[in-house]
């Protein structure tokens, strides 16, 4: 019982870690886009909707996802980083 515990709270603690990570890095960007939902599209009337390119929109979105993933991948490898300097590699306990 006392396992899970330890592991729930290893598992607490990593995520914060994570998320304090995560959040370094996002304060770090100059120009952080956020999503666009595309509602425009639909609000406007059916004349002005030609200027309203929804495959550019898609691109765009796709686009801000990869940031957001890479943002996230480079947290986990940072925190993985940060995890092995806790363990000594020359005890055999990684």
């Amino acid at each position: 019982m006392n396992l899970k515990k330890n592991e729930k709270e290893n598992s607490f603690s990593r995520r914060y870690r994570l998320h304090k990570i995560l959040i370094a890095l996002i304060s770090q960007q100059n120009n952080l886009e956020l999503i666009d939902d595309g509602a425009q599209i639909f609000n406007k009337s059916v004349e002005n909707s030609g200027k309203y390119n929804s495959s550019k929109i898609i691109e765009r979105n796709q686009r801000i996802i990869k940031k957001y993933q890479s943002l996230v991948r480079s947290a986990i490898a940072l925190d993985a980083l940060l995890e092995s300097e806790q363990y000594d590699i020359c005890d055999g306990k990684i």
